[in-house]
């Protein structure tokens, strides 16, 4: 008897090891994307696959003290840990998944007394109406995947522990961005600071002269009175300086997972990239950009949970077995003669359930289209945010070469504003606009030189790197 229960057991594994091949779930492909085709707006188009993304940001970016603060900030920021806890969960579950295919098992020991009541209808038959058993007994379960539905499960869970992974370098590449930015908004306002306080020099030398020439008689109170105006309106911007530069400081320092503190820094003019521009063809951003492998990974999620979600329709072959020791006496126990087995094997069809089944499956279709317009627009903002970068990175160098002739020029008018007031020939107007200007265009370069940067950073992060 107990060969032929093996026997039977061998069977209805190989029967559902053999039904095992006629899988309904399908495998995942990737979707025929036609906005990879133009996602660039630019009239140079690159054609072969060379992408400043595929560069390490340690060889981007070229100042020591802003490679020293990112490397700080990956190690520290709360953010990158944050993001670290989730892949960890993320990677329970995965292994969770992987082990799908195993059975259940179960173990018990337990031992009951029972004590019958003399009146029952047992008790009345029994000289001894006290009863003890010992059990020591296993349960095994196991669920063949005839349709695929463990495999789908398995490859779902693998999908969400890739999208954990792909949203981590996400927020690596959004710090690095961030920090790099951060820096050179810093390193600007240094500049604009250093342009300030030569002006407030300039400018309390030139009190003192239209002093001079107001108690001689060439000017009058009203041009006193407006150099004054215009030397502590140039006071009041060195403060606002100050305090931007004292703020960003926190902002960065907070980055950096640190409390706000001085940060040790270079000068804007120092400043430069070793690698040239290089967009490479849009269809990198597929394999580039964490945040367009988040959406695709989602989209893989959806469609294997769509597989569970059409498994259900057919029915599932379920193993059950359990066996183990049961006795009324403590000495017979484990004798061989208290063994006992127990195998069932079945099919489970659903017939009626309230159309659970059909409606987890029209969800799941639902979410899986979802995941798939999320993942074209992901692409479609990639593609926006590479344009957008490129073209303010073109644009403001284009504008570097105009501003710097404008300070020239406004920096000529007014040394020659000063020297013909001096002598007569001139306004006080003429030079408190000429110095006003000047002032304006010199913080607007550096304005510009900045933007450079930035846009660098951005047309960077845009392409998809800094994670790798």
């Amino acid at each position: 008897m107990r060969k032929q229960n093996i026997l039977n057991f061998i069977v209805l594994i190989g029967a559902s090891l053999f039904l095992s091949s006629c899988f309904v779930a399908k495998n995942y492909q990737r979707p025929n994307l036609k906005e990879t085709q133009n996602l660039y707006r630019t009239d140079n188009l690159p054609k072969d696959s060379l992408s400043m993304a595929n560069i390490s940001w340690k060889e981007l970016y070229t100042d020591s003290y802003l490679v020293k603060y990112i490397e700080e900030g990956l190690q520290n920021n709360m953010d990158i840990r944050i993001a670290m806890q989730q892949i960890l969960a993320a990677e329970a579950y995965m292994k969770q998944g992987k082990a799908g295919y195993l059975p259940s098992i179960n173990a018990n020991m337990s031992i009951t007394h029972q004590e019958l009541s003399k009146n029952s209808q047992f008790g009345s038959f029994l000289t001894n109406t006290s009863i003890d058993q010992y059990d020591l007994t296993a349960n095994l379960s196991w669920e063949a995947d005839i349709w695929g539905k463990i495999r789908s499960t398995k490859r779902a869970s693998q999908a969400s522990y890739l999208q954990s992974v792909a949203a981590h370098q996400v927020v690596k590449t959004q710090l690095i961005a961030s920090i790099a930015e951060t820096y050179y908004h810093l390193i600007a306002l240094d500049a604009q600071l250093k342009i300030a306080n030569q002006t407030i020099n300039a400018q309390e030398k030139s009190v003192e002269t239209i002093k001079a020439l107001k108690e001689a008689g060439q000017v009058t109170q009203v041009a006193v009175d407006q150099y004054i105006a215009q030397y502590n309106n140039s006071k009041a911007l060195q403060i606002d300086i100050e305090r931007a530069i004292n703020q960003t400081e926190n902002v960065l320092s907070i980055l950096l997972g640190k409390e706000p503190q001085y940060i040790e820094r270079n000068s804007l003019v120092s400043q430069t990239f070793k690698d040239d521009i290089k967009l490479g063809v849009p269809y990198l951003l597929l394999r580039n950009r964490p945040d367009v492998l988040t959406a695709e990974y989602s989209l893989i999620k959806a469609f294997e949970y769509t597989n569970v979600a059409r498994s259900n329709f057919y029915p599932s072959l379920k193993l059950t077995a359990n066996g183990g020791f049961q006795s009324v006496k403590l000495d017979e126990w484990l004798n061989a003669n208290s063994l006992f087995t127990n195998i069932i094997g079945g099919l489970t069809q659903p017939v009626f359930n309230q159309r659970k089944i059909k409606t987890q499956y029209e969800v799941a279709k639902a979410q899986q289209e979802q995941a798939l317009l999320s993942f074209k627009k992901a692409l479609l903002i990639a593609g926006q945010e590479v344009s957008d970068a490129l073209y303010l990175f073109n644009s403001e160098t284009k504008k570097y070469e105009f501003r710097q002739k404008e300070v020239e020029a406004l920096k000529n008018a007014e040394k020659n504003s000063e020297e013909l007031l001096n002598n007569g020939y001139a306004t006080y107007l003429d030079l408190l606009t000429a110095r006003q200007g000047a002032l304006r265009a010199e913080l607007n370069v550096v304005d510009n030189k900045l933007q450079q940067l930035t846009a660098k950073v951005k047309l960077y992060k845009a392409l998809g790197g800094g994670w790798q």
